[in-house]
């Protein structure tokens, strides 16, 4: 594991879109296993950059994100599908067709996770996966549990994610109680994986999972147990360490 401290969010998202951007250089055709949520904006906004001064060609990447709220669909303006077109995919030439995110619509949530774990041993299986940290430690939707969740699959949301989501929401009640997302055994199969993290409010989390133990109760915890893991965290964030 390398962890990495940056003085800021600025140049975590920098120093994180360098890690990024090398693996398209390296590798064109790659996998990029992507996050939503306020931590990779950032990191987002400077692929743009790189990608308009001609930097970084994103034409063969295929793309799979980490999770989707349930009932919502792509066109909804609080979906994670909009989020990443929003961000991320409407301003690079990426092809559309070749970035995939759970199907929010499906409302048989075994279908919907067994299709989307098919959709990721389609493409290979990821090449990079981008991560931010839940203040309770939980990644992806994979919320503190009494056992690691393996494969996609349907969560209820924490109490805690809902008061963190709320902001992109009208109000709390419309924050969806449901998510479909990527289990422990798909972030793990990654070849690389990359956690961002900003603030001292991740403070308690950052510091549980690089240093307590490996425990469902800490999601992120078992990214100990990858052979290469890529922290990148500002001085807020590692406060703790």
């Amino acid at each position: 594991m390398n962890i990495y401290k940056t003085k800021d969010y600025d140049e975590m998202s920098r120093r994180a879109a360098a890690v990024i951007a090398a693996q398209v250089i390296l590798k064109p055709d790659c996998v990029l296993g992507l996050a939503t949520g306020s931590s990779p904006v950032g990191l987002y906004q400077n692929l743009i950059t790189q990608y308009e001064k001609g930097e970084l060609d994103f034409s063969k990447v295929t793309s799979v994100n980490l999770d989707e709220y349930q009932g919502l669909g792509p066109d909804h303006p609080q979906s994670y599908r909009k989020f990443m077109n929003a961000n991320l995919f409407d301003h690079i030439n990426i092809d559309l067709s070749r970035t995939f995110v759970p199907d929010g619509l499906e409302a048989d949530s075994e279908k919907a996770c067994t299709e989307y774990d098919q959709i990721i041993e389609q493409t290979g299986g990821v090449d990079l996966q981008l991560l931010g940290l839940g203040n309770n430690g939980h990644i992806g939707f994979n919320e503190p549990d009494e056992a690691f969740a393996c494969g996609t699959h349907c969560v209820e949301l924490t109490q805690s994610t809902i008061e963190a989501n709320k902001r992109f929401f009208a109000s709390e009640d419309e924050v969806p109680r449901y998510a479909y997302t990527m289990g422990i055994r798909g972030i793990m199969l990654a070849k690389k994986i990359l956690l961002i993290v900003s603030g001292s409010a991740k403070a308690q989390a950052l510091k549980d999972a690089l240093y307590g133990p490996v425990t469902p109760k800490v999601p992120a915890s078992v990214l100990q147990l990858h052979p290469d893991v890529v922290v990148v965290a500002d001085e807020e964030a590692m406060k703790l360490l």
